[in-house]
């Protein structure tokens, strides 16, 4: 049977079961709690889980980043929009 606030021990990040009504009314401090402490909250509804809520990690966000910034660098190279040094370094200021 659910009850309120059930852990579920994982071995990276804590896993916590928590109601749809108590999840809606808690949101902001509970998705802070779960990025500041690593939680992970399956969230129930009749106490069947719906979904769950796992924090991003800022430097998996900033990886995300710069792989979408390299897929770009790469697919404009195959469309030739290139500079030469001399091009690069006029347009930052340095000749």
């Amino acid at each position: 049977m659910y009850t309120s606030g059930t852990q579920i021990k994982s071995i990276a990040m804590q896993t916590k079961a928590i109601g749809i009504k108590k999840f809606r009314e808690n949101i902001t401090s509970l998705w802070k709690e779960a990025r500041e402490k690593d939680i992970k909250y399956i969230v129930m509804h009749h106490n069947m889980p719906i979904f769950e809520v796992t924090p991003l990690k800022e430097k998996e966000l900033i990886i995300d980043k710069l792989a979408a910034d390299i897929a770009k660098a790469r697919q404009e190279v195959k469309e030739g929009k290139v500079y030469t040094t001399e091009e690069a370094y006029k347009i930052l200021g340095l000749k």
